[in-house]
C-alpha cells in the first residue's frame, strides 16, 4: 500500500501534553488536586458559579501560553509528510496545532476559544458564534456579539460532545488507529476504538497499565515522546 494513503486517525489524551508541562486533570498532580471538576467543568457549576469557571479557565490560557509542544505532539505532525493524519482529542489545548498538525478535532471544546452563553439554537451552537480569544481572559461581564454572557468553548460534563458522530467516521475510515497518553477511562471517547475496521492495528501508548483488556490493542508502554519513537520504529518496518 502507498504509505501517502495510509490514513491514521490518532486519538490523544492528556498524557501527550503532560510532558509540555501541561497539568493533567487527574493524576496525583492534577488540577483536580486543587478544583472540584463538578464546580469547573460541569454544566451545573457554569449555571451556579460562571465566575469560578471563568477563572479556571483564564489561568488554563495563562499556563497553557507558557508551554511549548514536546517531542511527541512534533512526531504526530511529521507523519503528515507520509502519511493522511487526522488528530481527534481530548484536550482542550492548542499544542497540536502548535506542533503543525493540520487536521485536529477537538472533542472536548477548545480553551482559547470561547462562544454565547446562550447560541442561536437552544442546546446546541453555531460555528460562527465561537471566538477565538488565544490567552487573552474572559469575566462575568463580557458579552458576545448577541448580548449574552460569553463561556469557555468547552464540552462541560453533563453536556454532550457534538463532535463525536465525526470522530466515529474518521476512526472507520482508518487503517491504523495511535491512542496516546490516554488510559481510556473518559467515556464516550474511551470507546473509540471499537470502531477501528477489524483489519486496522489499534496501538496505544501509555506508561500506566489501562483497564482495557482488548486483545486487538498493542500496548507501548511509555511516555508520549518515547511511545511515539517505539510507534514509528514499527511503522517504517510494516
Amino acid at each position: 500500500m502507498d504509505s501517502r494513503k495510509l490514513k491514521i486517525a490518532v486519538l490523544t489524551g492528556a498524557g501527550v501534553s503532560a510532558e509540555s508541562g501541561l497539568s493533567t486533570f487527574r493524576g496525583n498532580n492534577g488540577l483536580w488536586g486543587e478544583y472540584d471538576p463538578q464546580e469547573v467543568a460541569s454544566i451545573e457549576g457554569w449555571r451556579r458559579e460562571p465566575e469560578l469557571v471563568l477563572s479556571f479557565y483564564n489561568g488554563l490560557r495563562k499556563q497553557l501560553a507558557k508551554v511549548k509542544p514536546n517531542a511527541a505532539h512534533l512526531a504526530i505532525a511529521e507523519m503528515e509528510k507520509d502519511f493522511s493524519v487526522t488528530v481527534i482529542t481530548q484536550n482542550v489545548d492548542n499544542l497540536h496545532e502548535r506542533a503543525g498538525s493540520t487536521w485536529v478535532l477537538h472533542l472536548h471544546g477548545e480553551a482559547t476559544k470561547v462562544r454565547p452563553e446562550n447560541g442561536v439554537y437552544d442546546r446546541n451552537f453555531s460555528e460562527a458564534e465561537v471566538i477565538d480569544i488565544g490567552y487573552e481572559e474572559v469575566n462575568l461581564g463580557d458579552k458576545a456579539p448577541n448580548g449574552s454572557q460569553l463561556r469557555p468553548h468547552i464540552v462541560f460534563f453533563g453536556e454532550a460532545v457534538p463532535k463525536m458522530e465525526r470522530a466515529i467516521d474518521i476512526v472507520d475510515e482508518a487503517d491504523i488507529m495511535l491512542i496516546v497518553g490516554t488510559s481510556l477511562n473518559v467515556y464516550p471517547a474511551a470507546g473509540l476504538y471499537r470502531y477501528a475496521r477489524a483489519d486496522a492495528p489499534v496501538y496505544l501508548i501509555d506508561p500506566e497499565e489501562v483497564a482495557v483488556r482488548d486483545p486487538r490493542i498493542t500496548h507501548i508502554r511509555a511516555l508520549a515522546s518515547r511511545g511515539m519513537e517505539i510507534f514509528l520504529e514499527r511503522l517504517r518496518r510494516k
